[in-house]
């Protein structure tokens, strides 16, 4: 069987990114079941390689996104890199800089791209840094709103999946009470019946989905908040019910990230970013794996960040990226390209 083409961008090159992409891309367990190709700078990769020590690398460089489709051979001791050469040799590890924000933000649009155009299967993503990406001109939130914005779509969810723990998000990067203001029961349907169309791709036939309240103990009959959970959560519930989908709530966050732990549930629907990300981080970083869910291509991530404070130093662990290759090679193989979500 032919093995899935990833598009593996680089990300922020002052952070840990280049290091984890050369340990993620040249393990075994990921060159079984993808090939990935790496969208970023072949002497930054370089010079990474040198930091953890994999002095054995060859680099194998294109410029053209289809001739790299076509010819990219990644093994064990062989990176295939389509190389845009926009990194200068004097960069620092560990700081803010809006060259490679720009930077980060030209490997997703390349990676965009070659999904799109079928010249790849998935796309796996390296962290970026929000700062540097304002910095190099590029005004998104992450990488969820500029994929967005790239391939078309209007309305994408976060979802971030661990083996005991999966969380789709209503809101994501925007401050807490934006977020409160923003919810409302069709982005709320909208989110669930995403959510239950991933599992359900997955391979998961009845999705058992829990919705998280906003105010504590689900707001207690009235004695916590306003009334968000009757206006804002319980309508868009009972429309995705009367679709068909198995989805339960508003319930009081900490009892349903518990149950869902337990094995209750296979998915949790929460309405706010730490809300969500709180319980999946956790559980462990290097197991977590950030999906865009919604876009007509697929895409995983890292679940970190650029951990500038460790880039450079050979300190940075790469089973989150092992992670997220794998389950982005898994997605390609189970279902047709350009159309997942």
């Amino acid at each position: 069987m032919t093995l899935p083409t990833i598009a593996v961008t680089m990300g922020d090159a002052a952070g840990i990114g280049p290091e984890i992409i050369v340990s993620a891309c040249t393990e075994p367990e990921v060159l079984n079941r993808c090939r990935p190709i790496i969208i970023g700078d072949a002497a930054r990769l370089q010079a990474a390689a040198e930091i953890i020590g994999r002095t054995d690398l060859t680099f194998q460089t294109f410029t053209d996104p289809h001739q790299a489709s076509v010819e990219a051979a990644p093994d064990n001791t062989t990176l295939s890199i389509i190389d845009l050469g926009l990194i200068p040799a004097e960069l620092p590890w560990g700081q803010l800089s809006p060259v490679a924000g720009d930077a980060a933000y030209q490997y997703i649009k390349i990676a965009a791209e070659m999904a799109t155009d079928g010249t790849a299967q998935a796309i796996c993503t390296a962290p970026l840094n929000k700062e540097a990406l304002h910095a190099g001109g590029h005004l998104f939130p992450g990488h969820t709103e500029m994929l967005a914005h790239l391939t078309g779509i209007e309305e994408v969810s976060m979802m971030l999946s661990t083996p005991q723990l999966r969380v789709i998000h209503v809101t994501t990067h925007v401050g807490l009470i934006d977020a409160i203001n923003k919810i409302e029961p069709g982005l709320v349907e909208r989110t669930i019946t995403r959510g239950h169309e991933a599992l359900t791709r997955a391979g998961i036939e009845k999705p058992r989905i829990g919705v998280c309240a906003i105010n504590p103990h689900a707001g207690e009959n009235g004695l916590f908040g306003y009334g968000e959970e009757a206006e804002k959560i319980e309508p868009g519930v009972k429309v995705a019910q009367a679709k068909g989908i198995d989805v339960t709530g508003p319930l009081p966050a900490d009892t349903l990230f518990f149950l869902a732990t337990r094995g209750d549930y296979d998915l949790v629907v929460a309405m706010y970013h730490d809300q969500g990300h709180g319980p999946i981080k956790s559980l462990g970083i290097e197991s977590g794996v950030n999906i865009t869910v919604g876009l007509p291509v697929i895409r995983t991530s890292v679940d970190h960040g650029t951990a500038f404070d460790i880039a450079g130093k050979n300190i940075a662990d790469p089973r989150s990226m092992v992670e997220a290759l794998n389950q982005a090679a898994e997605m390609a193989s189970q279902h047709e390209p350009n159309h997942v979500g």
